[in-house]
């Protein structure tokens, strides 16, 4: 079981640098602090004062009716989710994407719960939006135990799938952006099997954060049946449409792999973490977490190879670093260090491709 890592590759130490609860002046900032002690805040004062100050700002600017009711039913979705995920932080999750319109004689909701099954053996659990098609093959592989749920309020569809409803393990949301946030935050893999717009919608806001360094790195499957055609199109069109024109790098299509076969998209997802752990800045350094460290021939290779994203120096092992040390994280494993140009993501992925290969 892995330890909870921030899901935003950005580093974090300083999210309490500039907030606005700095603006609030000292009579307000006393009453906050008021409020915090009332409730026995002990910690995370300043990120607490944060979102307190931001409702003081909305107050201040006489906010609509409707943007604050958008706001704090935002808030509220998210806090709710949050309590349902937090037991569950230290296990590995891979959320599973498709259409709820597939039915249970398809052989994608096969594939589905197949995948759903194995990853579940090895250990991790399965979140998906708890409806009916994909979602609920995901969840009868996975088992109701394994299973993890963020099912969205529709007035066209029933409520939750009978393998999650009634379970505490399921959060109801009204919103797709707040849902689409906890499918994608809490996880470590993601697997998209065929649907419609909202699957496509879901894999390409994937591929952005995951092209963008806007979430950890992580192992994305898109999987079809034998002879199936959904992804192969998709693959196509993003090559001969998107990729041609330059619209994004070639290197950017090492962010996915698609499969028809389950157990090659079980094989990368469980091997992405094989030898690679996580990766956190430390100022302008990304240092990469590793269970075992390339030698030093091998480094010399990866130098060479992987040059070209490094704006200075070298790929070089590093001991924890002073933020690592200060908040004990994850001190026991091996790290490398890198002035990496937090441009070339796909790149970035071949990286950890190469060190899981010397495990």
């Amino acid at each position: 079981m892995k330890e909870f890592v921030p899901p935003l590759a950005a580093d974090t130490a300083g999210v309490e640098a500039v907030t606005p609860e700095e603006e609030l002046d000292p009579r307000r900032k006393g009453l906050v602090d008021e409020l915090l002690d009332s409730v026995g805040v002990s910690t995370r004062r300043g990120l607490y004062r944060a979102i307190l100050g931001t409702v003081v700002h909305l107050a201040e600017e006489h906010t609509d009716t409707v943007d604050l009711k958008l706001a704090s039913a935002a808030l509220a979705e998210m806090a709710e989710a949050f309590k349902v995920f937090r037991p569950f932080r230290d296990a590995r999750k891979v959320t599973f994407f498709g259409s709820a319109r597939t039915l249970p004689e398809d052989p994608l909701y096969v594939q589905a719960r197949e995948l759903a099954q194995r990853m579940a053996g090895h250990g991790w659990m399965v979140v998906t939006g708890a409806g009916p098609g994909i979602m609920a093959a995901g969840m009868e592989g996975a088992g109701q135990t394994r299973s993890l749920g963020v099912n969205i309020r529709l007035p066209h569809e029933q409520g939750a799938n009978a393998f999650i409803a009634q379970d505490p393990k399921l959060v109801e949301m009204r919103y797709f952006f707040t849902r689409k946030l906890m499918l994608i935050k809490e996880s470590d893999g993601y697997a998209v099997l065929p649907g419609g717009f909202g699957t496509l919608d879901e894999s390409f806001e994937l591929l952005t954060l995951l092209q963008t360094g806007k979430a950890q790195p992580a192992p994305l499957v898109l999987l079809d049946v034998p002879q199936g055609t959904y992804w192969r199109g998709w693959r196509r069109f993003v090559e001969e449409e998107v990729t041609a024109r330059g619209l994004v790098e070639a290197d950017d299509h090492s962010l996915y792999k698609v499969t028809s076969d389950v157990q090659e998209a079980t094989r990368e997802l469980l091997g992405f973490f094989r030898n690679y752990h996580s990766v956190r800045w430390v100022g302008d350094l990304l240092v990469v977490r590793l269970r075992k460290l390339p030698t030093r021939a091998q480094l010399s290779e990866l130098n060479d190879r992987f040059a070209d994203i490094v704006v200075s120096g070298t790929i070089r092992p590093t001991k924890a670093l002073a933020p690592e040390r200060s908040g004990d994280d994850h001190l026991e494993l091996a790290r490398l260090a890198l002035r990496f140009d937090r441009v070339h993501y796909g790149r970035l992925r071949q990286l950890i491709d190469a060190l899981n290969a010397l495990a």
